[in-house]
């Protein structure tokens, strides 16, 4: 792609949901010229309301915007859009594709080969943070695929991101390096969940389980960043579902499986993850799977302003 301004490209974005428009709503509100489609009008409404402009159509999208960015739910809806009916394959003005749908290795690897054929240059680039993240412009994205693209764009990933990570020159290694970090996660998440659970019934007071593991070796994202926030206030709320999650550590057993690398714990923490889904949890946050968990010890992890809370409302 010739190299020009980030601004001056006319930018497309499709797929709006949590994480989608909170990205596009970074792009739109930093002066770029930006084409939108989602499904739902009502989340396109909200971009238009900022100055986007919609469209009926990844099609339409891909007709005006030189360069274009999904973030979709799962592998097949991804590839619709790339080259499906009315896909931004046919598309007349677009040149470059960004993918940031967590959808996989193969997946990418297939959305690239296709739109290659349409001279469409993709960009594997997946994203950690959470819609908190994209709301604040502090994302990390893993890139891998044409250097050249990849600069053309880089004021625009520095408008959304705090951290652009080069993973490689291949679409897919982005997705790969992001299935390992989620996959350690999600471990994370089920571990620390499961070892605070068992504080709580011992008489331990969560908020000091949690100050004295981030002084510790136990320290990690959940207790550093989502039990404070989510957990000890029992807002579950940090911004991902509990089906995202699964989706994730999946896809990543699915690479490990076709890799021939065997994943004893990644397996395990899929059963928790699965078991909440059989639960009817499907779409809670991602920091509800501890309420299962506290259910099979009949306790409740609480931190001093949680019980000082609920004191007052008792009074």
């Amino acid at each position: 792609m010739e190299k020009k301004n980030s601004t001056d490209l006319v930018t497309g974005f499709i797929g709006l949901g949590a994480m989608g428009s909170a990205i596009a709503q970074r792009l739109v509100t930093n002066g770029i010229s930006l084409h939108v489609y989602d499904p739902d009008f009502a989340r396109v409404k909200s971009l238009v309301e900022l100055g986007a402009i919609a469209h009926d159509s990844p099609r339409s999208v891909a007709d005006t915007a030189e360069i274009v960015y999904a973030c979709l739910p799962d592998a097949a809806i991804s590839r619709t859009v790339a080259y499906g009916q009315d896909g931004v394959c046919g598309g007349s003005a677009i040149r470059g594709y960004i993918e940031m749908s967590t959808i996989g290795r193969s997946a990418v690897m297939d959305i690239a080969q296709r739109l290659k054929e349409h001279g469409v240059t993709v960009l594997d680039a997946p994203v950690s943070g959470g819609p908190k993240g994209a709301d604040a412009g502090t994302l990390s994205i893993m890139v891998a695929g044409d250097r050249l693209f990849c600069d053309s764009i880089q004021y625009q990933l520095k408008v959304l991101a705090g951290n652009v990570f080069r993973i490689g020159d291949t679409p897919g290694l982005g997705q790969m390096m992001k299935l390992v970090n989620n996959l350690i996660s999600a471990a994370n998440m089920t571990s620390a969940y499961e070892a605070l659970v068992l504080g709580a019934k011992a008489g331990l007071n969560g908020e000091t389980m949690v100050n004295v593991i981030n002084a510790s070796t136990g320290r990690n994202s959940a207790t550093t960043d989502k039990i404070p926030k989510s957990i000890l206030p029992r807002t579950f709320d940090y911004g991902a579902t509990i089906r995202t999650i699964h989706k994730d550590v999946t896809l990543g057993l699915a690479e490990a499986e076709q890799l021939g690398v065997p994943m004893w714990v990644g397996r395990n923490t899929q059963q928790m993850w699965e078991y909440a889904i059989t639960q009817g949890g499907a779409d809670l946050d991602f920091t509800a799977l501890i309420l299962y968990m506290e259910q099979w010890a009949n306790v409740q992890i609480r931190g001093r302003t949680t019980l000082d809370d609920e004191k007052k409302e008792s009074t």
